[in-house]
Protein backbone atom coordinates (compact mmCIF):
# COMPACT_ATOMS: atom_id res chain seq x y z
CA UNK A 1 0.00 0.00 0.00
CA UNK A 2 1.66 3.02 -1.14
CA UNK A 3 0.47 6.63 -0.85
CA UNK A 4 -3.14 5.93 0.19
CA UNK A 5 -4.33 9.40 0.82
CA UNK A 6 -1.96 11.16 -1.84
CA UNK A 7 -2.67 9.02 -4.53
CA UNK A 8 -3.91 10.89 -7.56
CA UNK A 9 -4.34 14.31 -8.00
CA UNK A 10 -5.46 16.91 -4.79
CA UNK A 11 -8.43 18.96 -6.50
CA UNK A 12 -9.16 22.03 -4.88
CA UNK A 13 -12.38 23.33 -4.61
CA UNK A 14 -13.27 26.21 -7.66
CA UNK A 15 -12.88 29.87 -5.63
CA UNK A 16 -12.32 30.95 -9.13
CA UNK A 17 -14.66 30.77 -12.06
CA UNK A 18 -12.83 29.21 -14.98
CA UNK A 19 -10.83 26.53 -16.47
CA UNK A 20 -8.52 24.97 -13.77
CA UNK A 21 -5.50 24.01 -14.76
CA UNK A 22 -3.28 21.08 -14.23
CA UNK A 23 0.92 21.03 -13.53
CA UNK A 24 3.56 18.90 -12.15
CA UNK A 25 6.40 20.39 -10.15
CA UNK A 26 9.07 19.88 -13.30
CA UNK A 27 6.51 22.04 -15.69
CA UNK A 28 6.34 24.84 -12.70
CA UNK A 29 9.97 25.02 -12.96
CA UNK A 30 9.98 25.48 -16.46
CA UNK A 31 7.18 27.60 -16.76
CA UNK A 32 8.80 29.87 -13.89
CA UNK A 33 12.51 29.95 -16.08
CA UNK A 34 10.57 31.59 -18.99
CA UNK A 35 7.64 33.84 -17.57
CA UNK A 36 8.28 34.31 -13.70
CA UNK A 37 9.74 37.96 -12.09
CA UNK A 38 12.78 36.46 -11.10
CA UNK A 39 14.01 35.40 -15.07
CA UNK A 40 12.91 38.59 -16.29
CA UNK A 41 14.99 40.63 -13.44
CA UNK A 42 17.54 38.07 -14.53
CA UNK A 43 17.36 38.26 -18.12
CA UNK A 44 17.98 42.36 -17.41
CA UNK A 45 20.99 41.86 -15.18
CA UNK A 46 22.66 39.20 -17.77
CA UNK A 47 22.50 41.92 -20.94
CA UNK A 48 23.99 44.51 -18.89
CA UNK A 49 27.27 42.19 -18.10
CA UNK A 50 26.72 40.65 -21.77
CA UNK A 51 27.17 44.40 -23.34
CA UNK A 52 29.79 44.66 -20.91
CA UNK A 53 32.00 42.33 -21.90
CA UNK A 54 31.23 43.08 -25.62
CA UNK A 55 32.48 46.59 -24.98
CA UNK A 56 35.46 45.81 -23.91
CA UNK A 57 36.14 42.91 -27.19
CA UNK A 58 35.33 46.25 -29.05
CA UNK A 59 38.26 48.39 -27.05
CA UNK A 60 40.45 46.38 -29.09
CA UNK A 61 39.03 46.52 -32.23
CA UNK A 62 40.34 49.38 -34.48
CA UNK A 63 38.21 52.94 -34.13
CA UNK A 64 37.20 54.87 -36.69
CA UNK A 65 36.14 58.06 -35.79
CA UNK A 66 35.91 61.84 -37.16
CA UNK A 67 36.06 65.04 -34.64
CA UNK A 68 35.44 68.16 -36.42
CA UNK A 69 34.84 72.12 -35.37
CA UNK A 70 32.05 73.77 -37.59
CA UNK A 71 32.52 76.45 -36.91
CA UNK A 72 33.94 78.48 -34.53
CA UNK A 73 33.22 81.91 -34.39
CA UNK A 74 35.11 84.67 -32.51
CA UNK A 75 34.53 88.30 -32.07
CA UNK A 76 36.39 90.21 -29.33
CA UNK A 77 39.22 91.72 -27.91
CA UNK A 78 42.40 89.94 -27.00
CA UNK A 79 46.08 90.91 -25.52
CA UNK A 80 48.82 89.48 -26.88
CA UNK A 81 53.03 90.12 -26.55
CA UNK A 82 54.47 91.42 -30.10
CA UNK A 83 58.32 91.14 -31.29
CA UNK A 84 59.00 93.71 -29.05
CA UNK A 85 57.96 92.26 -26.23
CA UNK A 86 55.06 94.63 -25.35
CA UNK A 87 51.73 93.24 -24.21
CA UNK A 88 49.01 95.40 -26.82
CA UNK A 89 45.35 94.82 -27.81
CA UNK A 90 44.19 93.28 -30.98
CA UNK A 91 40.80 92.48 -32.75
CA UNK A 92 39.87 89.55 -33.70
CA UNK A 93 36.95 88.53 -36.13
CA UNK A 94 37.39 85.21 -37.62
CA UNK A 95 35.83 81.74 -37.96
CA UNK A 96 37.56 77.97 -37.85
CA UNK A 97 36.55 75.15 -39.35
CA UNK A 98 38.86 72.00 -37.94
CA UNK A 99 37.67 68.09 -39.34
CA UNK A 100 39.85 65.25 -38.02
CA UNK A 101 39.55 61.75 -39.27
CA UNK A 102 41.17 59.35 -37.16
CA UNK A 103 41.92 55.69 -36.91
CA UNK A 104 42.57 54.20 -33.38
CA UNK A 105 44.08 51.10 -32.30
CA UNK A 106 44.63 50.25 -28.60
CA UNK A 107 47.72 48.38 -28.43
CA UNK A 108 47.78 45.68 -25.52
CA UNK A 109 51.24 44.15 -25.65
CA UNK A 110 52.57 47.56 -24.38
CA UNK A 111 49.48 49.67 -23.00
CA UNK A 112 49.62 52.24 -25.48
CA UNK A 113 47.53 53.49 -28.17
CA UNK A 114 48.27 53.72 -31.94
CA UNK A 115 46.58 56.26 -34.46
CA UNK A 116 46.63 56.97 -38.00
CA UNK A 117 44.94 60.50 -38.74
CA UNK A 118 44.57 63.06 -41.24
CA UNK A 119 43.80 66.58 -40.60
CA UNK A 120 42.29 69.71 -42.67
CA UNK A 121 41.88 73.30 -40.89
CA UNK A 122 40.59 76.49 -42.90
CA UNK A 123 40.46 79.90 -41.07
CA UNK A 124 38.42 82.69 -42.47
CA UNK A 125 39.49 86.20 -40.91
CA UNK A 126 37.17 88.96 -41.82
CA UNK A 127 37.36 93.10 -41.53
CA UNK A 128 39.40 95.13 -43.47
CA UNK A 129 42.28 92.51 -44.04
CA UNK A 130 39.88 89.44 -44.97
CA UNK A 131 41.58 86.33 -45.89
CA UNK A 132 41.22 82.95 -45.71
CA UNK A 133 44.37 80.47 -44.72
CA UNK A 134 44.40 76.69 -44.90
CA UNK A 135 46.45 73.93 -43.01
CA UNK A 136 46.17 70.34 -43.82
CA UNK A 137 47.99 67.19 -41.97
CA UNK A 138 47.51 64.41 -44.28
CA UNK A 139 49.02 61.61 -42.91
CA UNK A 140 50.18 61.68 -39.19
CA UNK A 141 51.40 58.33 -37.36
CA UNK A 142 50.41 59.09 -33.76
CA UNK A 143 51.62 56.61 -30.55
CA UNK A 144 50.94 57.54 -26.92
CA UNK A 145 51.31 55.73 -24.00
CA UNK A 146 50.78 57.15 -20.56
CA UNK A 147 53.19 54.87 -18.23
CA UNK A 148 56.03 52.45 -19.25
CA UNK A 149 55.76 50.35 -15.85
CA UNK A 150 52.06 49.67 -15.84
CA UNK A 151 49.92 48.42 -18.84
CA UNK A 152 46.37 48.66 -17.70
CA UNK A 153 45.16 46.74 -20.70
CA UNK A 154 47.01 43.10 -19.68
CA UNK A 155 45.10 43.63 -16.71
CA UNK A 156 42.07 43.81 -18.24
CA UNK A 157 42.69 41.16 -20.52
CA UNK A 158 43.25 38.74 -17.44
CA UNK A 159 40.08 40.18 -15.53
CA UNK A 160 37.52 41.04 -18.00
CA UNK A 161 36.77 37.63 -19.04
CA UNK A 162 36.66 36.26 -15.47
CA UNK A 163 33.63 39.01 -14.94
CA UNK A 164 32.09 37.54 -18.18
CA UNK A 165 32.41 34.32 -17.21
CA UNK A 166 31.13 35.00 -13.26
CA UNK A 167 28.28 36.62 -14.54
CA UNK A 168 27.15 33.92 -16.77
CA UNK A 169 27.52 31.25 -13.73
CA UNK A 170 25.13 33.61 -11.85
CA UNK A 171 22.98 33.18 -14.44
CA UNK A 172 22.88 30.12 -14.04
CA UNK A 173 22.86 29.81 -10.45
CA UNK A 174 19.68 32.21 -10.45
CA UNK A 175 17.74 30.20 -12.67
CA UNK A 176 18.39 27.42 -9.79
CA UNK A 177 17.25 29.78 -7.31
CA UNK A 178 13.96 30.22 -9.55
CA UNK A 179 13.56 26.38 -9.10
CA UNK A 180 13.97 26.51 -5.31
CA UNK A 181 11.59 29.40 -5.12
CA UNK A 182 9.01 27.62 -7.15
CA UNK A 183 9.41 24.28 -5.13
CA UNK A 184 8.79 26.01 -2.11
CA UNK A 185 5.54 28.06 -3.95
CA UNK A 186 4.81 24.34 -5.11
CA UNK A 187 4.77 22.77 -2.19
CA UNK A 188 3.14 25.53 -0.09
CA UNK A 189 0.09 24.89 -2.26
CA UNK A 190 0.23 21.37 -2.68
CA UNK A 191 0.10 21.10 1.30
CA UNK A 192 -2.45 23.24 1.58
CA UNK A 193 -4.66 21.37 -0.27
CA UNK A 194 -3.74 18.25 1.34
CA UNK A 195 -4.78 19.88 4.50
CA UNK A 196 -8.14 21.20 2.97
CA UNK A 197 -8.90 17.67 1.97
CA UNK A 198 -7.65 16.14 4.94
CA UNK A 199 -9.90 19.03 6.76
CA UNK A 200 -13.45 18.27 4.70
CA UNK A 201 -12.43 14.33 5.10
CA UNK A 202 -12.26 14.43 8.99
CA UNK A 203 -15.09 16.51 9.20
CA UNK A 204 -17.13 13.98 7.37
CA UNK A 205 -15.90 11.34 9.69
CA UNK A 206 -16.40 12.90 12.62
CA UNK A 207 -20.12 14.21 11.61
CA UNK A 208 -20.69 10.28 10.75
CA UNK A 209 -19.68 9.11 13.99
CA UNK A 210 -21.06 12.10 15.62
CA UNK A 211 -24.91 10.76 14.73
CA UNK A 212 -23.64 6.98 15.40
CA UNK A 213 -22.35 8.03 18.77
CA UNK A 214 -25.50 9.88 19.23
CA UNK A 215 -27.54 6.85 19.44
CA UNK A 216 -25.41 5.09 21.16
CA UNK A 217 -26.06 7.65 23.68
CA UNK A 218 -29.56 7.09 23.65
CA UNK A 219 -29.03 3.74 24.34
CA UNK A 220 -26.72 4.13 27.50
CA UNK A 221 -23.61 2.44 25.98
CA UNK A 222 -21.49 5.76 26.51
CA UNK A 223 -21.72 8.61 28.67
CA UNK A 224 -22.34 12.24 27.79
CA UNK A 225 -18.62 13.55 28.33
CA UNK A 226 -17.52 10.86 25.23
CA UNK A 227 -20.53 12.17 23.19
CA UNK A 228 -19.52 16.39 24.15
CA UNK A 229 -15.68 15.39 23.17
CA UNK A 230 -17.12 13.68 19.91
CA UNK A 231 -18.94 16.58 18.68
CA UNK A 232 -16.84 19.15 20.39
CA UNK A 233 -14.58 17.48 17.71
CA UNK A 234 -17.24 18.07 14.82
CA UNK A 235 -16.66 21.96 15.79
CA UNK A 236 -13.05 22.04 15.47
CA UNK A 237 -13.42 20.29 12.59
CA UNK A 238 -15.67 22.92 10.76
CA UNK A 239 -13.15 25.85 11.96
CA UNK A 240 -10.28 23.67 10.52
CA UNK A 241 -11.80 23.63 7.15
CA UNK A 242 -12.74 27.77 7.30
CA UNK A 243 -9.16 28.35 8.52
CA UNK A 244 -7.98 26.57 5.71
CA UNK A 245 -9.55 28.17 2.68
CA UNK A 246 -7.44 31.22 3.53
CA UNK A 247 -4.35 29.47 3.64
CA UNK A 248 -5.46 27.63 0.37
CA UNK A 249 -6.29 30.97 -1.18
CA UNK A 250 -2.76 32.76 -0.37
CA UNK A 251 -0.68 29.70 -1.69
CA UNK A 252 -2.89 29.22 -5.03
CA UNK A 253 -2.53 33.26 -5.72
CA UNK A 254 1.59 33.02 -5.15
CA UNK A 255 2.13 30.38 -7.46
CA UNK A 256 -0.53 31.48 -9.95
CA UNK A 257 0.98 35.10 -9.54
CA UNK A 258 4.77 33.86 -9.94
CA UNK A 259 3.89 31.31 -12.94
CA UNK A 260 1.67 34.21 -14.73
CA UNK A 261 -0.88 31.77 -15.34
CA UNK A 262 -4.36 32.87 -16.48
CA UNK A 263 -6.54 30.63 -13.68
CA UNK A 264 -6.03 29.93 -9.81
CA UNK A 265 -7.82 26.85 -10.23
CA UNK A 266 -4.76 24.76 -10.15
CA UNK A 267 -4.65 21.21 -10.01
CA UNK A 268 -0.54 19.82 -8.78
CA UNK A 269 0.22 16.19 -8.90
CA UNK A 270 2.22 15.17 -6.32
CA UNK A 271 5.76 14.92 -7.16
CA UNK A 272 7.48 11.72 -7.48
CA UNK A 273 10.66 10.17 -6.25
CA UNK A 274 13.89 10.59 -8.78
CA UNK A 275 15.27 7.63 -10.12
CA UNK A 276 18.14 6.60 -7.81
CA UNK A 277 21.74 8.18 -8.71
CA UNK A 278 24.72 8.52 -6.39
CA UNK A 279 26.88 12.02 -5.69
CA UNK A 280 30.14 11.28 -4.66
CA UNK A 281 31.65 13.97 -2.25
CA UNK A 282 34.73 14.12 -4.80
CA UNK A 283 32.51 14.80 -7.95
CA UNK A 284 30.40 16.96 -6.27
CA UNK A 285 33.35 19.57 -5.43
CA UNK A 286 35.34 19.13 -8.45
CA UNK A 287 31.84 19.80 -10.58
CA UNK A 288 31.73 22.87 -8.01
CA UNK A 289 35.29 23.78 -8.39
CA UNK A 290 34.76 23.94 -12.48
CA UNK A 291 31.39 25.35 -12.55
CA UNK A 292 30.45 28.19 -9.64
CA UNK A 293 30.98 31.90 -9.55
CA UNK A 294 32.28 31.66 -6.32
CA UNK A 295 35.84 30.10 -7.95
CA UNK A 296 35.84 32.80 -10.69
CA UNK A 297 35.44 35.15 -8.38
CA UNK A 298 38.18 34.44 -5.48
CA UNK A 299 40.41 34.46 -9.02
CA UNK A 300 38.64 37.91 -9.80
CA UNK A 301 38.86 39.47 -6.48
CA UNK A 302 42.75 38.32 -6.30
CA UNK A 303 43.93 39.90 -9.84
CA UNK A 304 42.05 43.15 -9.43
CA UNK A 305 43.97 43.45 -6.13
CA UNK A 306 47.35 42.57 -7.94
CA UNK A 307 46.41 45.24 -10.45
CA UNK A 308 46.05 47.97 -7.35
CA UNK A 309 49.50 46.84 -6.93
CA UNK A 310 51.14 46.79 -10.45
CA UNK A 311 49.44 50.34 -10.71
CA UNK A 312 50.63 52.02 -7.20
CA UNK A 313 54.27 50.07 -7.77
CA UNK A 314 54.38 51.77 -11.41
CA UNK A 315 53.78 54.79 -10.83
CA UNK A 316 55.29 55.41 -7.41
CA UNK A 317 58.46 56.11 -8.26
CA UNK A 318 59.70 56.79 -11.52
CA UNK A 319 57.40 58.16 -13.53
CA UNK A 320 57.59 58.03 -17.64
CA UNK A 321 55.13 58.40 -20.10
CA UNK A 322 55.73 58.59 -24.06
CA UNK A 323 54.61 60.31 -27.18
CA UNK A 324 55.07 60.34 -30.57
CA UNK A 325 54.10 62.04 -33.94
CA UNK A 326 55.17 61.60 -37.45
CA UNK A 327 53.72 62.59 -40.37
CA UNK A 328 53.66 65.37 -43.26
CA UNK A 329 51.81 68.93 -43.31
CA UNK A 330 51.23 71.68 -45.58
CA UNK A 331 49.83 74.96 -45.21
CA UNK A 332 48.77 78.42 -47.34
CA UNK A 333 46.06 80.60 -48.85
CA UNK A 334 44.94 78.37 -51.90
CA UNK A 335 43.63 75.35 -51.17
CA UNK A 336 44.77 73.56 -54.50
CA UNK A 337 48.69 73.91 -53.24
CA UNK A 338 48.23 72.21 -50.28
CA UNK A 339 48.66 68.92 -51.31
CA UNK A 340 52.49 68.78 -52.91
CA UNK A 341 55.42 70.10 -51.67
CA UNK A 342 55.02 68.25 -47.97
CA UNK A 343 56.45 69.70 -45.15
CA UNK A 344 57.91 66.73 -42.41
CA UNK A 345 56.69 66.90 -38.84
CA UNK A 346 57.89 64.84 -35.73
CA UNK A 347 58.01 65.18 -32.27
CA UNK A 348 58.70 63.02 -29.41
CA UNK A 349 58.38 63.87 -26.12
CA UNK A 350 59.64 61.67 -23.12
CA UNK A 351 58.37 62.66 -20.11
CA UNK A 352 60.22 61.66 -16.49
CA UNK A 353 58.98 62.42 -12.83
CA UNK A 354 61.06 61.22 -10.08
CA UNK A 355 59.43 62.45 -6.06
CA UNK A 356 62.64 63.70 -4.39
CA UNK A 357 60.42 64.01 -0.76
CA UNK A 358 57.19 63.11 -0.56
CA UNK A 359 57.33 62.12 3.59
CA UNK A 360 56.78 59.03 2.62
CA UNK A 361 53.78 58.91 0.86
CA UNK A 362 54.82 56.92 -2.19
CA UNK A 363 55.92 54.56 0.30
CA UNK A 364 52.73 54.76 2.20
CA UNK A 365 50.32 54.14 -0.66
CA UNK A 366 52.62 50.40 -1.71
CA UNK A 367 52.56 49.34 1.57
CA UNK A 368 48.84 50.58 1.77
CA UNK A 369 47.45 48.09 -1.78
CA UNK A 370 50.18 45.36 -0.51
CA UNK A 371 48.19 44.57 2.62
CA UNK A 372 45.07 45.18 1.09
CA UNK A 373 46.66 42.08 -1.45
CA UNK A 374 47.11 39.77 1.40
CA UNK A 375 43.64 40.84 3.22
CA UNK A 376 42.10 39.80 0.09
CA UNK A 377 44.14 36.74 0.32
CA UNK A 378 43.23 35.63 3.98
CA UNK A 379 39.28 35.99 2.95
CA UNK A 380 39.65 34.05 -0.17
CA UNK A 381 41.51 30.72 1.63
CA UNK A 382 39.10 31.56 4.91
CA UNK A 383 36.19 31.56 1.95
CA UNK A 384 37.48 28.65 -0.06
CA UNK A 385 37.61 26.43 3.05
CA UNK A 386 33.55 27.42 4.18
CA UNK A 387 32.89 27.09 0.48
CA UNK A 388 34.21 23.17 -0.05
CA UNK A 389 32.40 22.87 3.80
CA UNK A 390 28.97 23.65 2.31
CA UNK A 391 29.21 21.09 -0.89
CA UNK A 392 30.56 18.72 1.63
CA UNK A 393 27.80 18.47 4.32
CA UNK A 394 25.01 19.14 1.53
CA UNK A 395 26.18 16.01 -0.61
CA UNK A 396 25.96 13.86 2.82
CA UNK A 397 23.01 15.33 3.41
CA UNK A 398 21.62 14.31 0.22
CA UNK A 399 23.08 11.11 0.67
CA UNK A 400 20.26 10.44 3.64
CA UNK A 401 17.36 12.28 2.72
CA UNK A 402 16.28 9.14 -0.02
CA UNK A 403 16.47 7.80 3.50
CA UNK A 404 14.43 10.14 5.84
CA UNK A 405 11.91 10.04 2.72
CA UNK A 406 11.13 6.51 2.91
CA UNK A 407 11.09 6.36 6.34
CA UNK A 408 8.25 9.44 6.44
CA UNK A 409 6.25 7.32 3.87
CA UNK A 410 6.49 4.16 5.37
CA UNK A 411 5.06 5.87 8.48
CA UNK A 412 2.59 7.54 6.87
CA UNK A 413 1.42 3.98 5.84
CA UNK A 414 1.29 2.69 9.15
CA UNK A 415 -0.18 5.90 10.98
CA UNK A 416 -3.85 5.67 8.13
CA UNK A 417 -3.95 1.73 8.43
CA UNK A 418 -3.85 2.18 12.12
CA UNK A 419 -6.45 4.80 12.01
CA UNK A 420 -8.66 2.57 9.78
CA UNK A 421 -8.18 0.11 12.05
CA UNK A 422 -8.76 2.55 15.68
CA UNK A 423 -12.31 3.75 13.74
CA UNK A 424 -13.52 0.42 13.17
CA UNK A 425 -12.77 -0.57 16.41
CA UNK A 426 -14.35 2.30 18.46
CA UNK A 427 -17.49 2.04 16.03
CA UNK A 428 -17.58 -0.92 17.46
CA UNK A 429 -17.25 0.34 20.96
CA UNK A 430 -14.11 -1.04 22.24
CA UNK A 431 -12.16 1.83 22.58
CA UNK A 432 -13.05 5.50 23.60
CA UNK A 433 -13.00 8.75 21.73
CA UNK A 434 -9.50 9.60 23.07
CA UNK A 435 -7.62 6.46 21.28
CA UNK A 436 -9.63 7.62 18.21
CA UNK A 437 -8.59 11.16 18.07
CA UNK A 438 -4.80 10.02 18.71
CA UNK A 439 -5.10 7.67 16.07
CA UNK A 440 -6.60 10.54 14.35
CA UNK A 441 -3.43 13.25 15.23
CA UNK A 442 -1.09 10.42 14.20
CA UNK A 443 -2.64 9.97 10.79
CA UNK A 444 -2.74 13.87 9.83
CA UNK A 445 0.63 14.36 10.90
CA UNK A 446 2.28 11.89 9.38
CA UNK A 447 0.35 12.62 6.41
CA UNK A 448 1.88 16.26 6.17
CA UNK A 449 5.31 14.83 7.43
CA UNK A 450 5.69 13.03 4.32
CA UNK A 451 4.62 15.80 2.18
CA UNK A 452 7.25 17.76 4.15
CA UNK A 453 9.91 15.18 3.81
CA UNK A 454 9.02 14.72 -0.23
CA UNK A 455 9.07 18.91 -0.02
CA UNK A 456 12.58 18.54 1.41
CA UNK A 457 13.94 15.83 -0.78
CA UNK A 458 13.23 18.42 -3.72
CA UNK A 459 14.07 21.42 -2.32
CA UNK A 460 17.95 19.42 -1.74
CA UNK A 461 17.87 18.28 -5.35
CA UNK A 462 17.78 21.57 -6.34
CA UNK A 463 20.22 22.79 -3.84
CA UNK A 464 22.65 20.41 -4.73
CA UNK A 465 22.30 21.85 -8.40
CA UNK A 466 22.61 24.74 -7.75
CA UNK A 467 25.84 24.47 -5.48
CA UNK A 468 27.56 22.49 -8.32
CA UNK A 469 25.63 23.74 -11.14
CA UNK A 470 25.41 20.16 -12.45
CA UNK A 471 22.75 18.13 -12.84
CA UNK A 472 23.49 14.55 -11.59
CA UNK A 473 20.49 13.07 -12.99
CA UNK A 474 21.62 13.61 -16.68
CA UNK A 475 24.94 13.42 -15.98
CA UNK A 476 25.95 17.17 -17.94
CA UNK A 477 26.50 20.58 -16.48
CA UNK A 478 24.47 23.14 -16.08
CA UNK A 479 24.89 26.21 -19.09
CA UNK A 480 23.34 29.13 -19.54
CA UNK A 481 23.22 28.20 -23.67
CA UNK A 482 21.07 24.88 -22.01
CA UNK A 483 18.49 27.24 -20.49
CA UNK A 484 18.02 30.06 -22.86
CA UNK A 485 18.13 27.83 -25.84
CA UNK A 486 16.11 24.74 -24.27
CA UNK A 487 13.13 24.52 -26.62
CA UNK A 488 11.56 21.40 -24.30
Amino acid sequence: MRKIILVGCILVSGFISGQSRSITLEEAVAIAQKKSPDYKTLLNTNQQSYWRYRNFEASFLPQLRFDGTIPQYSNFTRRITNDEGKDVFVRSNQATYEGTLSLNQNVPFTGGTFSVASTLERIDVYGNDESTGYSVVPFSLRYTQNSLFYNEFKWDQKIEPLVYKEAKSQFVESMEDISLNTSRRYFSLLTAQMQDKIAKKNLSNQDTLFQIAKGRFKIGKIAENDLLQIELSVLNSRNAVVSNKIELKRASQNLARYLELNTEDIILNIPKELTSFKVSVEKALEEAKSNRKEVLAFRRRRLEAEKRVAEVTGSNRLQLSLRANFGISQQGNVFDALFQDYNQQQNVSLTIGIPLLDWGVSKSRRKLVEANLDLVNNNIDQEKEAFEQEILLHTLNWQNQRNFLETAEKAQEIAIKRYEITKKRFILGKITITDLNLALEEKDRSVLTYLNSLEKFWIDYYTLRKLTLYDFKTDKKITAEDILYDTN
